[in-house]
């Protein structure tokens, strides 16, 4: 039988398990079934602003968004459901939406019409 490694923290939490990977040292869950951290909502002023950026990506074109006030999960689905509506790839880092290529307006016009208070920001 094989013997399964576990580390605790200087507290005593649980921290890391090869059951099920890291823990959540608040609610000692598995990261991906953590309770504690998915009704948190990012701070901020409630508007999402939408940017193109290409600085340090290499001359590639992104646009992001930051400051959409959604918990992680609904994070999750709104940039599944934009990279599907602009045809493109990206990802979620950090509460910022990353979509690849210039969609600035698109985007735009795709969060207000889901509700949200969006506004162009940079140049």
């Amino acid at each position: 039988m094989a013997k399964k490694a576990s580390s605790f923290s200087a507290l005593g939490g649980l921290v890391f398990s090869t059951d099920a990977g890291r823990h959540c040292p608040d609610c000692s869950q598995p990261i991906d079934a953590c309770t504690c951290k998915q009704t948190v909502i990012p701070e901020g002023d409630g508007i999402a602003r939408v940017r193109r950026e290409s600085k340090g990506r290499g001359g590639k074109t992104v646009t992001t968004i930051s400051g959409v006030p959604l918990p992680l999960e609904q994070l999750k689905e709104l940039a599944s459901t934009l990279k599907r509506r602009c045809g493109t790839g990206g990802a979620l880092k950090d509460g910022v939406i990353e979509i690849q290529g210039d969609h600035v307006e698109l985007l735009l016009g795709e969060l207000v019409k889901q509700g949200f208070k969006a506004k162009k920001s940079g140049g």
